[in-house]
């Protein structure tokens, strides 16, 4: 993304102007700095057609690349499952850890752009959460996001998306992820 000294994602800019002062008059939080705030968002794909062909994880890859705006890592089979013929270290995903501006940027344009895409939206699933305030939600395909040239995908992916926030329960991590606009279900 941008790397400017003075730049501020506009996401961070509402954080700090709207969301604070509203999460501190819902809960009565004494402090600003006891308000709950965005820790970091981990974006995994499963590979699991690199068993036939290892070209297909460099390929998700370069997308998740794309979506994320950081070079991902690649994740390695622990132990050999011959039904499924994997082996020992054999790539079979990627995975990003997206921290502050990068972060900010992603979640804006997941919110705005990417889940109004997706086909078939009646809003993200309220039990979602892991009773620590950390959220994950599934995209069926990636090709919602408007950095993937639909044309040039060779195949479709699907990811998860896990939002970790410092709230200390769920309902304050719903509470804040509501007032990041994710459209939840009624």
């Amino acid at each position: 993304m941008l790397n400017s000294e003075n730049y501020e994602p506009r996401l961070k800019k509402f954080y700090r102007d709207i969301i604070i002062p509203a999460m501190t008059e819902q809960f009565r939080y004494k402090n600003s700095l006891q308000v709950p705030r965005l820790d970091k968002v981990v974006i995994n794909m499963g590979v699991g057609e690199s068993v036939n062909d290892s070209k297909k994880v460099v390929s998700a890859a370069a997308d998740l690349t794309l979506i994320s705006g950081q070079k991902p890592v690649l994740t390695k089979a622990r132990k050999a499952i011959s039904n499924f013929k994997v082996r020992e270290n054999m790539n079979l995903g990627v995975k990003v850890t997206l921290r502050k501006a990068n972060m900010f940027e992603f979640v804006d344009r997941l919110v705005t752009i990417a889940l109004p895409r997706v086909r078939d939206f009646r809003g993200l699933n309220n039990k979602s959460f892991d009773g620590r305030g950390n959220f994950a939600m599934g995209v069926k395909e990636h090709l919602v996001f408007p950095e993937i040239n639909y044309d040039k995908v060779d195949q479709i992916w699907g990811m998860d998306i896990i939002v970790c926030t410092t709230a200390k329960s769920d309902d304050e991590a719903r509470a804040l992820l509501k007032l990041f606009n994710f459209p939840f279900r009624q």
